[in-house]
């Protein structure tokens, strides 16, 4: 129970990978903050019903982190009760997919551009602007930010169908955000960035998105990624542990979560005799 004294914020838990990230935290000793919306009910129920049924001592309340007005209720409240935040991990995040939702000119996309990024990016600020001086109350405290390889592959490859436009140029700002952090909380606060690629239940398996693609599409996918397969939320969990509680001399990196989609797995071909041979 290394983590006994410590308190983490961690936002998404409602979903799967926020939910294994808020699991790993919880084994470790840590109280949880774990804000939920009610765009998710039943995941905000099942939540709920899961942290009490293990045991782990978790604060859960509701707020739309969109709004820094209610950003900043939250964290008044993690002050009241706590007097201290040390690790906030920064996952939060909306992103249409063009083969669910189409184009944006449609009239039922009205606001989707607006949602992705306010979800995506500016909650990710008004948490962090307005956590900071609780976390620079303690040692030891780290941010960690959660984004996607969106932010780089943008609409193409295998994985346009899956990527907005407004969701990947809000990944692309969040390592922006990563860097520039790191650099206005040093030394006292880390802040490092976990950039992922296709997960069971984010952009993989389980999502409406993958469902809706062919087979052809999904092959195209795992053929393009290094690991042949697309990634588990406890992945996610066990590195965002490591960059919060134990990368205790690394600040300002962003490590890429992708089963070596970026990479690509392009067949390497072996050296020939050339013309001097």
């Amino acid at each position: 129970m290394e983590l006994s004294d410590r308190v983490a914020l961690i936002p998404g838990a409602s979903r799967p990978i926020g939910r294994a990230i808020a699991d790993i935290f919880g084994r470790n000793g840590a109280t949880l903050i774990l804000p939920f919306y009610q765009d998710w009910p039943d995941s905000t129920v099942e939540m709920k019903q899961h942290f009490n049924r293990v045991g782990y001592d978790f604060f859960s309340i509701e707020c739309d982190l969109t709004r820094e007005d209610e950003t900043k209720t939250l964290l008044a409240q993690v002050e009241a009760n706590y007097g201290v935040l040390h690790y906030l991990i920064n996952n939060i995040e909306r992103g249409g997919m063009p083969v669910v939702h189409g184009s944006y000119e449609l009239e039922i996309n009205q606001g989707q551009w607006d949602l992705e990024l306010n979800t995506t990016l500016k909650a990710k600020w008004n948490l962090f602007n307005n956590s900071l001086h609780l976390l620079k109350k303690s040692v030891g405290s780290a941010v960690v930010n959660i984004s996607s390889i969106a932010g780089i592959t943008g609409r193409s490859g295998p994985v346009a169908p899956l990527f907005n436009d407004g969701y990947s140029a809000a990944n692309c700002g969040i390592s922006s955000f990563t860097r520039q952090w790191a650099k206005e909380a040093a030394p006292e606060i880390r802040v490092n960035e976990i950039m992922l690629g296709l997960f069971k239940t984010r952009h993989g398996e389980e999502t409406r998105g993958w469902s809706l693609l062919s087979s052809e599409q999904k092959e195209a996918i795992i053929n393009r990624t290094l690991m042949a397969r697309t990634g588990n939320p406890e992945e996610v969990a066990e590195l965002a542990y490591f960059l919060a509680a134990k990368a205790s001399y690394m600040s300002g990196s962003t490590i890429v979560l992708d089963g070596g989609y970026l990479v690509g797995a392009e067949d390497v071909k072996p050296i020939g005799d050339g013309i001097l041979g």
